[in-house]
């Protein structure tokens, strides 16, 4: 259907060319000029002709460029068939009222003289040739005259117009030339989107014989990832299945830049972030950042540090060495997870892995980690996927033994992790229950970066994490409290607000255990260095005012508070905090009272006039 439209688009003009040639053999007057303009109508038909016939011939091509130079050629020549017919001898009052001047045929002449150049670009990039003797054919216009102003979009023709019909070492360096486009300005990006560029460059990444015929694609479409509207056209076009076959099937270096990808993807729009997960995507990249990660006496499921487990691990794998690949869709996802079979069975990469620069191993753990954490970004479903294989415990690994860039991805993961884990009781009980190993260890590299490292980078996503694990906290479990209170006196002002929002976490209501939690942290000495927070920006304050609040409420006959001269803080935050945070006026209130409450020796007079607030 589509080739037929082709067609009939390349008909109209043909039959301009015919009345043309027909208009100038009656004209009377400005024969010369019309005669010139009739060898213009004879080019064009011949090559408009031959245009019919390439696309008569092959299966499919790049259309988008022949639509629109076609469209320009019968504007020019319908101008022309119009100037053309004012040469016809007419009544002497038509003659006198029609004007025409020489610059109208030299006008109209350099309008058909630029159709022509357009015609032969289309043959120089489509690969279609004129049988018209003595027309220049060979001439390869570097430029098209249609696209003058405006040389990118010729050069996005182009180059997509090779992706469609040239050998496969031009398809890489016509990817390559689409990347460079991309990667100069959102402009460029929009225009290959729009031309039709992410067909071919998709199809470039099942090009498994040829690594660099996929980077040059993938490379391509990252530049091009960064926009919601172009990302939905990735993934309108089947784009999300063959990135994570290529995920799964490629050498290091190409699953670096597709994880690379679906990292692009998953952030800039949700629809791509929830099309990876069903088509499960999580899998290979978690196998991927776990390789090398663990030994074989690691292999084991979290929750399951069974005997059994183990056993059955390795009967698993066994099996997978012997029957190869095609047996392991019968395996449970998680079972498969973890085991390098797909890469050893599936285009024999294994020993290409095990001997692949240390660098490369590196950038795909980085690219990996990073496809993860936005992949689990705002989504509870993806969080549980990802805990339910063994990603929460290799990336607790990982912060463990990497630094730099890879330590940064997995740890931001893991706070979208526990963010989703907050929200969601659900995942709360089945990945943070208390005997299971991947959450213990998760917590104590949350715990071992807040309490060594100096990188307000690291400690501020580490301290989130632990604040929103704060409900999944056994009562005797207090070893969180202490550390998280040091950051109160933390030089970095970000750092100590976001441990009193942590801490407010554990001393909150929703907590039941806040009673527990408050008296831990006022035990910590923490009243105060979080005194000395009331003095900071109105973040600051605020946060530091609720947590005050909470340790109050739930702590408040402890003597540190009255040393404190909490009251007395907490009475200012009416000219101050409450003033601009109306909705804390009863919860400072409140707070007020239980101080009177607890300590009536030292302010009976304040607390004769205290109204209790309502419950």
């Amino acid at each position: 259907m589509e080739e037929k439209r082709i067609q009939d688009d390349l008909t109209f003009p043909i039959v301009l060319t015919e009345r043309l040639r027909s208009a100038v053999e009656e004209a009377d007057s400005f024969k010369q000029e019309c005669f010139n303009i009739g060898n213009y109508a004879d080019m064009l038909s011949e090559k408009l002709r031959c245009l019919v016939r390439f696309t008569g011939s092959v299966q499919s091509f790049y259309d988008r460029p022949v639509r629109r130079i076609v469209a320009e050629v019968y504007k020019n020549l319908d101008r022309a068939l119009t100037l053309v017919r004012k040469c016809k001898r007419r009544s002497v009052l038509r003659r006198v009222v029609t004007i025409i001047s020489a610059a109208d045929f030299r006008k109209v002449q350099n309008l058909l003289e630029a159709s022509v150049g357009d015609i032969k670009w289309l043959e120089s990039i489509l690969g279609f040739g004129s049988s018209a003797a003595g027309d220049d054919v060979g001439i390869v216009l570097t430029l098209p005259p249609i696209a003058s102003n405006d040389p990118i979009l010729a050069w996005v023709w182009s180059s997509i117009a090779s992706l469609h019909l040239r050998p496969l070492m031009e398809k890489i360096e016509a990817g390559n030339q689409l990347a460079q486009l991309a990667r100069d300005n959102d402009r460029n990006k929009q225009i290959i989107v729009e031309e039709g560029g992410v067909p071919p460059l998709l199809k470039l990444l099942k090009e498994t014989s040829s690594p660099e015929a996929q980077i040059a694609g993938a490379t391509a479409l990252i530049y091009l990832a960064n926009d919601q509207e172009r990302v939905r056209t990735i993934v309108n076009e089947q784009g999300v299945q063959m990135i994570v076959k290529g995920l799964a099937d490629s050498p290091m270096r190409v699953q670096a830049l597709m994880a690379d990808l679906v990292a692009r993807m998953a952030e800039h729009d949700s629809l791509a972030q929830d099309d990876f997960a069903r088509q499960n995507a999580i899998r290979p990249l978690v196998t991927l950042l776990s390789f090398e990660t663990f030994s074989d006496d690691q292999m084991v499921l979290p929750g399951k540090p069974s005997i059994h487990s183990i056993v059955q691990i390795n009967k698993e794998m066994e099996k997978t060495s012997i029957n190869g690949s095609k047996n392991n869709h019968h395996y449970r996802p998680h079972m498969n997870s973890f085991s390098h079979s797909e890469g050893s069975s599936r285009g024999g990469y294994r020993k290409e892995r095990e001997n692949e620069k240390p660098e490369i191993k590196l950038k795909l753990k980085i690219s990996c980690a990073e496809a993860l954490w936005m992949l689990a970004r705002g989504s509870v479903l993806n969080s549980k996927r990802i805990t339910d294989t063994k990603g929460l415990l290799c990336l607790a690994k990982l912060i463990e033994k990497e630094e730099g860039e890879l330590q940064y991805n997995c740890l931001m993961t893991i706070k979208e992790i526990t963010s989703a884990a907050e929200s969601n009781s659900d995942l709360r009980r089945s990945a943070f229950k208390s005997n299971s190993p991947a959450a213990k260890v998760a917590v104590d590299q949350l715990l071992r970066i807040i309490k060594e490292l100096d990188s307000p980078t690291l400690k501020i996503p580490a301290i989130k994490s632990l604040g929103s694990l704060a409900r999944t906290f056994p009562a005797k479990e207090t070893r969180f409290i202490g550390p998280l209170v040091a950051q109160l006196s933390n030089r970095s002002q970000e750092v100590a607000t976001e441990a009193a929002i942590a801490l407010g976490k554990f001393a909150c209501p929703d907590n039941y255990l806040c009673d527990v939690h408050s008296k831990a942290i006022v035990e910590s000495n923490g009243v105060q260095p979080l005194m000395r927070l009331l003095r900071g920006s109105e973040r600051t304050q605020l946060n530091g005012f609720i947590l005050l609040c909470y340790l109050v409420l739930h702590a408040g006959d402890n003597d540190a508070i009255e040393q404190a001269r909490v009251l007395t803080a907490l009475e200012g935050a009416d000219r101050t905090v409450v003033a601009q945070h109306p909705e804390l006026r009863e919860l400072v209130s409140k707070a007020i009272y239980h101080i009177n409450l607890y300590h009536t020796s030292s302010h009976s007079q304040r607390f004769s006039f205290v109204t209790p607030p309502f419950q």
